[in-house]
């Protein structure tokens, strides 16, 4: 509840008083974590209200759907008013409330459609989200400055895998100038891109891309507009979630310009399931996002780390975080004692509590508390009540949500996506031209095979031709000399016998 009269948001009530965050201390980030069910939703619907209230705009991860409820008044004043007086002590004026919130989804189902192009997100957050090697992540690196060098846009998700094939192709060509291009790395790349892509994932690659100045936005009455991711469907793919959080709060630090302290943060972020965003994430990675949380405040952006166990964030990113909303945690297991008495070891001692007993003992709704004081000091921890929500508690039905994409101002904007000529369009012309070469290489090839086997076919021919053309000689050739043989023979008898009859006849004439 943001207290105009204090300039205060009240976030949390003790047994003996308001617990108060400074909107200049707003900035310097926080955590809200606790167990399954121990009230994490509410606490941060409720530090969401409060922001609004003070006309920040605001960020959240609607990983289950309920947060959505933040566009509804809340229900059931008589219970409100006995939690109210029973649990907090408190004898005050109650009323519910609606909040301006603009839905958003990577899918474009629950929201409006979020898109950036992949030269927005970069080799880097992309490597992550296929799951690539540093090898692997060397080439996708080499994958991007070639597209640079040769001026071919990457826009959408078939330019990305347009412009892999390209590099694969001409992998030789280019392994000289850009270093190795190994082809067994390319093939990796193709494999998990055409993995991702059956996730669905390319619907966030393209354009229009988010502007980022859509979400520093506040309505009519002054409040700040609160942005609903939509994360039902998203949050089923953990590492496209867990990578969307990173480009967004990288595309935040790139944007504004520095500032220094404000006396209110320029917007809020809250990002539920945050281990998501540490886990697996090479040290370069991490290395990044400390610097990105440091240095983010300084341009008036508060985060907000919505986890289970403070030990889920990295050591270096949990120091930097000033306001601490633990709720209760469960200890069961070696691991987790541990982990409760760091969490317990981690705020600021109160003389007058046992925090690790404290931690085990919180019902629903409680918190072990430390904020900064108007001077950046922790304070002592204090175990206290969150105050309640004045939206609805639980999901706006899917009409209204619906009613609400398409009266959004920035419907009409963001709706239709964009297809211009990219890397994809470019290369599918060079593509076309190798494929037409490579057939008219073939068909040549076919042709000069055809001619040669009708080139053989006519020497065979004419072979043939020449052989039988012998053969018949040789066979007139033999016939003509056994005729001659023969008519020799004949007319040896011939003469024989005329010889035989005239010696007869001479003969005969001599002895008459």
């Amino acid at each position: 509840m943001y207290l105009k009269t204090e300039h205060k948001l009240w976030i949390c009530q003790s047994a003996t008083e308001k617990i108060l965050l400074h909107p200049k201390m707003a900035n310097r980030h926080g955590l809200i974590a606790g167990a399954t069910g121990t009230g994490k939703t509410v606490t941060m619907k409720v530090l969401a209200e409060s922001f609004s209230d003070m006309g920040v705009p605001v960020f959240m991860a609607d990983i289950k759907g309920d947060v959505s409820g933040l566009a509804l008044p809340g229900e059931g004043m008589e219970g409100m008013q006995k939690r109210l007086h029973n649990k907090l002590g408190l004898d005050i004026e109650w009323s519910f409330d609606t909040y301006p919130v603009e839905f958003w989804d990577v899918f474009g189902k629950g929201g409006l459609p979020v898109r950036t192009t992949v030269s927005e997100m970069g080799p880097d957050l992309i490597s992550r989200l296929l799951g690539l090697t540093e090898a692997q992540t060397g080439v996708m690196n080499i994958v991007f400055r070639i597209a640079d060098d040769e001026n071919l846009a990457l826009l959408d998700f078939k330019d990305l895998r347009a412009m892999v094939q390209y590099v694969g192709d001409n992998a030789d060509k280019y392994s000289t100038r850009y270093g190795n291009v190994a082809k067994a790395s390319i093939a990796t790349i193709q494999r998990e891109l055409l993995e991702l892509e059956s996730q669905g994932a390319e619907k966030f690659f393209g354009e229009p891309s988010l502007d980022i100045k859509d979400w520093f936005r506040t309505d009519a009455n002054g409040k700040g507009i609160i942005n609903i991711l939509h994360c039902v469907e998203l949050f089923q793919k953990p590492l496209l979630y867990s990578t969307f959080l990173l480009w967004m709060l990288s595309e935040i630090y790139a944007f504004l310009p520095e500032i220094g302290d404000l006396d209110k943060p320029k917007m809020v972020f809250f990002f539920d399931e945050a281990h998501l965003i540490f886990k697996d994430a090479p040290k370069s990675l991490l290395q990044k996002i400390e610097q990105v949380v440091r240095l983010i405040r300084s341009k008036g952006v508060g985060v907000y780390f919505v986890t289970q166990q403070p030990s889920d964030i990295p050591d270096t990113v949990l120091s930097q975080l000033g306001t601490k909303l633990q709720h209760a945690l469960r200890a069961y297991t070696p691991k987790d004692m541990k982990g409760l008495k760091t969490a317990a070891k981690s705020f600021r001692d109160n003389p007058n509590l046992d925090e690790e007993k404290t931690l085990q003992e919180l019902g629903t709704g409680e918190v072990l508390v430390s904020l900064l004081d108007e001077d950046g000091t922790p304070t002592v921890a204090q175990r206290a009540w969150v105050m309640p929500p004045r939206s609805y508690l639980g999901a706006v039905p899917e009409n209204l949500r619906q009613r609400l994409v398409a009266v959004s101002p920035l419907y009409d904007k963001y709706s239709t996506p964009i297809d211009r000529e990219s890397a994809y369009e470019k290369l599918a012309v060079i593509f076309q031209a190798a494929a037409d070469a490579a057939v008219a290489k073939e068909q040549a090839k076919q042709d000069a095979a055809a001619a040669k086997l009708e080139r053989q076919k006519l020497a065979d021919e004419a072979r043939a031709e020449r052989e039988a053309e012998r053969q018949r000689k040789a066979n007139q050739s033999m016939a003509e000399k056994i005729g001659i043989q023969f008519g020799k023979k004949v007319l040896n008898t011939a003469m024989n016998k005329g010889s035989t009859k005239l010696i007869r006849t001479i003969l005969g004439s001599l002895f008459k």
